[in-house]
């Protein structure tokens, strides 16, 4: 008898432009499809919080629920299973008497060690069949081979965008042919206890729910319903809202969505809508995270590591009060603290809070920039191994200062701090912005007002001096 496929989703749950699924179907075997929940990956880390939170474990829910849902329309069904891949996969393979593994291709560390056990655990008899399908430009039509990719963004994006072609993306498969095997076989979500949590917090609501079906209307709705691409380029240094930026990026991280399908819909856009720097914009985007997941291929390891890859010295005080103020968001500033509350909330923040929130980290509580790195990787449902410790690392020793007190000014970030820091919201709006000059608000004052901020606070002072008088 001809032997089954084993397909293994990692971070690509989706069935449109899913070149790994395609392939397992055009094998022409039976297919069982699985998603492993690993525990490891929710472990508590040194810093004394879990590698991934719950939030993200909730947004993954739905995203795989909705992959199930999905596969069952064509035919197939999905295997839900907890444990160590490396012990788990050789079991599949022998009990539903399976000869290949089709899976997405790795290029992270932890992911390419994750893999090395796997291919040690199986047997010699078992191929694994990997396939490239994160990035919009395909791995190998970049005009760089990995330890060629420049260290500046500007000479990858303008030579791969002059000579590379984006591949079309695939179609979603019509019929799948999976094992026969009993419903309650192809297994159930794990419980929080189950991944290791000792307390459940409900994250029913994420920021955006997950899924490609969530995907693929949020897509619709932000390009062709409301148009509001057309503004993208001058609306996303926002917080407050939905419509000020795509919010692809969390459906990107785990795989709902391909950076494929969504430049076909860009240039679809730019045809019979309008084309402008916002439609470049998102493009720009899209091409900016390929260079940061083939970056992080070049230099690996030592981008985790606190000298990074430039290997730049650099003295930090790590106090362990102020980081955990920074955690919590109760450092006395509102700008930090909102989008670090709407963080632990939700599991997201806008660019501009990334930014901001960063920057104070590192360069006004003096505190390593891989404790930030790891703190955005255990809360955002976006997580991107690549976009998050590249960027990190970019605040920390390539960039200049983000003054938080400026940027709530400029950004007009008042409503914003008011629905997420509710000890000030009744403050004015000026001193919303500087509430360590007000006495009897029940908000923490900041360790330090820092003497460059001395220029912003005098500005948002003048601006009170300056209304009139009725």
């Amino acid at each position: 008898m001809p032997k089954n496929a084993l397909l293994l989703f990692k971070n690509d749950l989706r069935l449109i432009d899913n070149e790994t699924l395609v392939k397992a179907i055009a094998s022409g075997k039976k297919i069982v499809p699985v998603y492993i929940y690993n525990p490891s990956s929710y472990k508590n880390i040194a810093l004394g919080f879990p590698k991934a939170d719950q939030v993200r474990v909730a947004f993954l829910n739905q995203s795989v629920l909705d992959l199930r849902d999905n596969l069952k329309k064509i035919g197939g069904n999905l295997m839900i299973i907890v444990g160590k891949p490396e012990e788990l996969l050789p079991e599949l393979l022998v009990k539903h008497d399976c000869d290949t593994i089709y899976t997405e291709q790795e290029f992270a560390t932890e992911e390419l060690d994750q893999l090395q056990r796997i291919k040690k655990a199986l047997p010699e008899a078992c191929e694994i069949k990997e396939t490239w399908g994160r990035t919009l430009y395909h791995i190998e039509d970049i005009p760089y081979t990995i330890s060629e990719i420049p260290l500046t963004s500007k000479a990858y994006r303008t030579n791969t965008t002059k000579n590379t072609a984006v591949r079309s993306s695939k179609p979603a498969p019509t019929q799948i042919s999976v094992i026969p095997i009993d419903e309650s076989a192809w297994g159930a979500l794990p419980t929080m206890e189950e991944l290791g949590f000792k307390t459940e917090k409900n994250y029913a609501l994420t920021y955006m729910p997950g899924g490609e079906t969530e995907a693929l209307e949020r897509l619709a709705y932000y390009l062709f319903e409301s148009e509001q691409l057309t503004e993208y380029r001058w609306t996303r240094n926002r917080s407050l809202g939905l419509d000020y930026s795509s919010k692809f990026s969390p459906y990107l991280a785990v795989g709902c969505l391909s950076p494929r399908t969504i430049h076909e819909a860009v240039k679809r856009y730019e045809a019979e809508v309008k084309k402008n720097q916002s439609t470049w914009w998102l493009i720009f985007e899209m091409v900016w995270r390929d260079y940061f997941t083939f970056k992080l291929m070049r230099f690996q390891n030592q981008i985790y590591k606190t000298e990074g890859y430039t290997n730049t010295e650099r003295i930090f005080t790590n106090d362990p009060l102020l980081f955990d103020r920074w955690c919590s968001g109760t450092t006395g500033i509102p700008f930090v603290d909102a989008h670090m509350r709407q963080l632990n909330e939700t599991g997201y923040m806008s660019n501009r809070g990334r930014v901001n929130c960063s920057s104070f980290l590192v360069h006004d509580y003096q505190i390593d920039w891989t404790w930030g790195a790891a703190y955005f990787e255990s809360k955002l449902l976006d997580y991107d191994v690549g976009a998050n410790w590249m960027n990190w690392h970019t605040q920390a020793y390539q960039i200049w200062y983000t003054n938080p007190v400026n940027q709530a000014h400029k950004y007009k970030a008042q409503e914003y701090i008011r629905k997420w820091v509710d000890e000030i919201a009744q403050l004015d709006d000026i001193n919303i912005l500087i509430p360590w000059e007000t006495e009897n608000v029940k908000y923490p004052k900041p360790v330090t007002i820092f003497k460059k901020w001395t220029r912003a606070i005098n500005k948002i002072k003048k601006e009170t001096e300056e209304e009139p008088h009725l």
